[in-house]
């Protein structure tokens, strides 16, 4: 097969078209290099230049003050999960909000490294929403407090910040990083896996402020210490050097063909209008998993009448050119993962797919 299809996978997910027809242009010869980005140096100047402008995007994009350092790390959120509490625990004890399937795995294994306690859980209720304010009390000697802003599995978001008062805020933002602006300063740390929004699997992306280097304990091994990755700029060891290449381009296509943030927040939102109308118009034909009011913009999750009428739909849609919409295992039913690459048309031949099979079998 050579003709590209709609894929709504999960992760990794759609990467935007330029990118990677650039990427396909260069991959022989990277200009100036005379050789593939797969074989330059991680210590050659052409690679310093693209590292430097993939760290420089994501500073104008989200606007990240000084003293945040931004990593380059290997191993995905899910290495995120212990380096955290490895790094920033210590002695005390941490506050984990647990949302949906992601949130629960950080959870146990900041319990492998110390002391960790839930403040809130969504299990009871099949992680349909996120929490009010009022339903968790965060202990104020917390080392931090942790959250998850978008549930992929679930399809369930924050609409904003947890209250947390003065504890340092840590979140996993793995798949809605880069879909829209957030204000750093409410984070103490943000890490996400780039293979959703921001570029291919193999490079997960975290932010830190300055002042939570000095937690580090000094026996943690280098590679999973925040602080020797920050001084060495991410070079401690060869870096995933294709993936952060990709960032680089990922970024420069949201600054300068998409024109920033707030105007790709704005295409996200309308690309989820179109799916959640049709959920909501249907009477009950396909029901959204997640609560209105807490429903992801990346990761569209719905149910059909019968687990049969599931698979006809998913066999029907894949045969339309309609890619990767089952649900996860673990809940079932299907899900349009619509992240920044995905284009407008691809949502709107799904729309169209769902509004046609509705009417075919309601």
């Amino acid at each position: 097969m050579t003709q590209r299809v709609w894929n709504f996978s999960a992760g990794p997910g759609v990467l935007p078209l330029p990118v990677l027809e650039e990427a396909q242009r260069d991959l022989l010869a990277l200009p100036g290099a005379g050789a593939s980005v797969l074989e330059i140096s991680h210590r050659s100047k052409r690679f310093d230049a693209i590292i430097q402008e993939a760290e420089s995007n994501l500073r104008q994009l989200l606007n990240i003050p000084d003293d945040y350092h931004v990593l380059f790390l290997q191993g995905g959120a899910s290495l995120q999960f212990a380096m955290v509490p490895m790094n920033l625990l210590g002695d005390g004890s941490a506050d984990y909000l647990i949302t949906g399937s992601w949130g629960q795995k950080a959870y146990k294994e900041a319990q492998l490294v110390g002391k960790a306690r839930t403040v809130w859980n969504g299990k009871d209720e099949n992680f349909t929403r996120t929490p009010r304010p009022d339903e968790y009390a965060i202990a104020p000697e917390a080392r931090y407090v942790h959250f998850t802003a978008n549930e992929t599995i679930q399809g369930v978001v924050f609409p904003s910040e947890p209250t947390v008062g003065d504890v340092p805020l840590v979140c996993d933002m793995s798949s809605n990083f880069l879909s829209m602006p957030i204000d750093v300063r409410q984070y103490a740390l943000i890490y996400a896996g780039a293979q959703k929004n921001a570029g291919p699997a193999g490079v997960t992306i975290v932010i830190l402020r300055d002042d939570l280097l000095a937690r580090v304990p000094d026996n943690l091994p280098a590679m999973l210490n925040y602080r020797v990755q920050a001084e060495n700029k991410s070079l401690y060891n060869t870096p995933p050097v294709f993936a952060i290449y990709i960032v680089m381009l990922v970024t420069r296509w949201l600054l300068h063909t998409i024109g920033g943030l707030e105007r790709m927040e704005q295409i996200n939102r309308e690309k989820a209008r179109l799916l959640y109308e049709v959920i909501d118009q249907s009477e009950g034909f396909y029901r959204g998993h997640a609560h209105p009011d807490h429903r992801s913009i990346m990761n569209v999750t719905w149910r059909l009448p019968s687990e049969a009428l599931e698979q006809q739909f998913l066999h029907e849609a894949q045969a339309r050119g309609l890619h990767e919409l089952k649900g996860h295992r673990s809940v079932g039913g299907c899900r349009a993962s619509i992240y920044n690459a995905m284009p407008i048309e691809g949502v709107q031949a799904l729309r169209a797919f769902m509004l046609e099979f509705m009417a075919q079998h309601r």
